[in-house]
Order: C-alpha cells, then structure tokens, then sequence
C-alpha cells in the first residue's frame, strides 16, 4: 500500500504549513514570557501574516494547481482572497491592541486562536473537497467559539459563546447531512468530481436537491443570513468587542469562497434551485435586517442587524448569476459578489476599530450614546465615522454605494426588477438607523469629556482605513478588475 503512496505537492500549500507552524511557536513562546513582554505575541503575530502574505504572493503564478489527491486548490481566486484575509486579520490585531491591554485580556491564547482562525479561512477559500470545506470552516468555527469566551468573567462573553456553539454545531449537522446526500447522488467528494457527475447526468437528481437544501442552509449560517440569524445579534453584542470585530470582517471572505466554489463551481447545474433559494433569503435578510436595526440601541447589536441585511445584498449578486445562461452575466454577477463582500470587510473593520477607538478600561462604548458629541472631542475621527455609516448606507461617492449599485444592476441584468426595486427601498429605510449615529456624533452635546486615548499605529491605521472606503470608492475600477480577473483565471 506505501509502495503506491505518492506524497502531495506541500508548494501550494506552503502559507497554511507557516500559519499553523508559527502558531504552535508562538503558543511555545507565550509560555516562557514575563508580563512585562506581553507584546512580543502580537509582533510574532504581525510577522506571521507579513510572512504569509509574502508567500502567498512570492508562489502566485495564475496557474490552477490541486495538490493534497485533489482536495486542495491553488488559484488566483484563492491567492486574492488570502491576500485580503491576511489584511484583514492584520487590522484586526491592530484595532485589538489597546482594548486587550485595557482589559487584561493581553494574552498569547488570543493570538494563537486568531491564527488557528486565520489557518482555518485559508483552508476554505483553497478548498477543491467537500472534507477540506469542512475541515476549514471547523477550524475556524472553534477558534471562534474560544474567542468569543476568552474573557471568561464575563457572564454575557460566555452566554454568547454557548449560543454560538450550540447553533453552530447545529449548522455544521445541517452542512455535513447535505455533504453526505451530494457524496450519495455523485459518488465523489471532489468539487470538480461532483461538477462533472452533474454535467454527464449521472447523479440522482432529487436526492441532489434534498443535500442541496441543507447545503445552502449551512452557508447561511455562515453568512449570518434569515432564517439563520438568531446568533449574530447575541455573539456581536456579548462577545468582546476585538473578537466582535474579528467575526464581522475575515470570515465573511472566507464564507464567500466556500459558497463559490460549492454552488459555482460543483452545482452550477442545480442553479435553478439554488438561486430560488438565496433569492428568498436575500428578500428575508434585507427586510428584517434593516428594520431590527432601527430599534437597537446597542451600537455592536445595530451593526449586527446591518450585517445580515448586507449579507443579503450579497446573496443577491451570487443569485444573479446566469441571466438567460449568459456566461458574461455570471462573471459579472460573481465579481460583483466578490467586490461586495470587500468592500463590506473594509467598511466593518473601519466601524468596530471606532468603537475600539472610544473604548477605554471600565467602560465599552458599545452604547449609541457614547457617540454623542464625538465631533466636539474628535473632528477627524468623528468624520471617519461619519464616511463610514454614509458609505454603509449606499450613499454616494464611497465604496458601499458603488458595490450596492454594481449588485442592483446585476440584479436588474438577470430579470428581476421588482427585486431591485425592493432592495433600494429597504437600503432607504436602512440609511435612517446609520445617518442617526452621524446625527448624534455632529449634533448632540457629548456625555462625558474623558479624552480618547489611542497608540500612533492604531490612529494611522483607521485614517488609512477610512482613506480607503473614501479612495475606493471614487476609484473602484482597480478593485473590480482585480475581482473579475481572478474569477476569470479560476472558474
């Protein structure tokens, strides 16, 4: 049986073995420090995902290579998307710093579960195997299920974390059921496999559909969409806000690659069906998360709300996908998706690193209260705020504006008018619940005059941040091209 075995190609793989390599090194390192070196982690961290990033970029060739017996992929689809991650989780740890230091939660279990996460979102964006898929989105899931009970004093961290356990192992039940109803209708677990059973007719059609239910209702979860979003508002609010911001940004890149390549590219056949379906969560996620939103004073639980309804306009890019079976169309509609779900990872990092901002030792500033007034302490960092709710809200020239029109034009582009119609309507409604939180900030006196205490680094970071939702979005082309492209080289 050795005689046979051929050892797997580790090249394309060679950022995930230094993300987990680096991980167990510096959860070995944590241990032998003092407290007066509690820093040495989070740089350890920051290299880690330089290092990555270099990797990743120094192995990129635009070819597409499967290694691992084909359970493993490497595109340019996933080399982007790992390149934003590693961005992405490099403000995260910057946003986090001073909030851990503040709160005693400085420690190196923190960032050595942030990489573990970070290994799990590489996993799932290269997977080509449904047993990939689900290990990646397992890794993910319980680094994220500790984070978010990583200050275990804290009775509502720790309510936050059962729920999302316990709705999370649900889920993962759900994906693994349709998993296993796909492997019973085409007899492989291969991604292309699966693809190819469907092309020549081969699979059982109604077992398909059945696996294909509890599929997209796995995804949802991930995605945070109605009917599946009973844990978002609960684990945004309790969990700390470092890890709030960690959920709401990462993941969501992650979760659209595994949502690409499991319907795009293993059930484009099915897509009737599946379309049918993201297009009633996208209607139900837009409805209800605008309007829940309006009634939430808990500014980490309003933007809660506001990210279902975004992960609804997702889904409306993903389900646009084949208008009259126009290939231009779905290229399109899936680099559409593709530039939403970063435009909508920019913008998040941007709100939650304010809330970090205003946080300090005792207190949260998780409160729409605590931005009254923010203008009077802080003008600049008032208008970052100020950017970042107009650009959430689709109000021109940022870069949510230019993502949620690029998704009501495909939308338009596949048929469905009254659809688009409905989607504009309902980001009309929601832009009430973002432009109260500028009101508070530029109009009302503030309730108390405490400074805002922040390191350089971090400061720089969220002007760069705030710059870029500015730039990108009177400049979006860049961005676009890139989306398309790396789509057009991998599908």
């Amino acid at each position: 049986m050795l005689e046979n075995f051929t050892p797997p190609d580790l090249y394309p793989a060679m950022p995930e073995i230094f993300v987990v390599l680096m991980a167990c090194v510096i959860l070995l390192v944590d241990a032998l420090l003092g407290r007066t070196q509690r820093w040495i982690p989070a740089a350890l961290t920051l290299i880690t995902l330089v290092g990555a990033a270099m990797i990743t970029y120094l192995t990129m060739d635009g070819q597409v290579v499967l290694t691992f017996s084909n359970m493993f992929v490497d595109d340019l689809l996933a080399d982007f998307l790992k390149l934003l991650l590693y961005l992405a989780v490099i403000f995260v740890i910057v946003y986090s710093r001073d909030y851990l230091v503040a709160h005693g939660l400085d420690k190196g279990e923190y960032y050595v579960l942030v990489l573990f996460a970070t290994a799990g979102m590489m996993v799932m964006i290269s997977a080509s195997h449904l047993v990939t898929v689900y290990l990646g989105l397992e890794l993910l899931s319980l680094s994220l299920y500790a984070l978010v009970a990583i200050d275990r004093d804290n009775p509502r961290a720790t309510e936050a974390a059962m729920k999302y356990f316990i709705l999370g192992a649900l889920a993962s039940g759900l994906l693994l059921y349709g998993m296993s109803m796909i492997y019973g209708a085409t007899g492989t677990l291969e991604i292309g496999g699966i693809a190819q059973a469907l092309h020549l007719g081969v699979a059982n059609k109604t077992v398909l559909v059945f696996g294909l239910v509890f599929l997209v209702a796995g995804i949802a979860f991930k995605f945070g969409a109605v009917p599946f979003h009973m844990w978002v508002p609960d684990v945004y609010q309790g969990a700390p806000t470092p890890i709030t911001l960690l959920i709401a940004s990462a993941p969501k890149l992650a979760a659209f690659a595994m949502a690409l390549r499991l319907l795009v590219y293993g059930l484009f056949e099915l897509a009737e069906h599946w379309q049918s379906m993201l297009l009633i969560l996208a209607v139900l996620s837009i409805a209800l998360g605008n309007l829940a939103a309006i009634a939430q004073t808990n500014i980490k639980r309003m933007l809660a709300y506001s990210t279902i309804a975004h992960m609804g306009f997702l889904f409306l890019a993903l389900m646009s996908g084949t208008a009259g079976g126009d290939q231009h169309y779905a290229l399109n509609a899936y680099s559409t998706a593709m530039y939403y779900a970063v435009a909508y990872v920019i913008m998040s990092l941007g709100a939650f690193g304010v809330i970090l901002l205003l946080s300090r030792a005792g207190h949260e500033a998780d409160q729409l209260d605590d931005f009254r007034g923010l203008n009077q302490k802080s003008p600049w960092f008032a208008a970052i705020m100020m950017v970042l709710m107009f650009s959430m809200a689709g109000i021109p020239f940022f870069i949510g504006f230019f993502a949620k029109f690029s998704v009501v034009l495909a939308v338009v582009d596949a048929g469905h008018v009254a659809v688009a119609v409905f989607a504009v309507l309902f980001s009309l409604i929601g832009a009430f619940y973002y432009l109260r939180v500028v009101k508070l900030m530029y109009f009302d006196a503030p309730t108390d005059t405490a400074p805002i205490v922040a390191s350089p680094d971090m400061r720089f970071m969220l002007s760069l941040n705030g710059a870029a939702v500015v730039l990108l979005g009177l400049f979006p082309d860049a961005l676009v091209t890139l989306c398309t492209y790396a789509l057009m080289r991998s599908l």
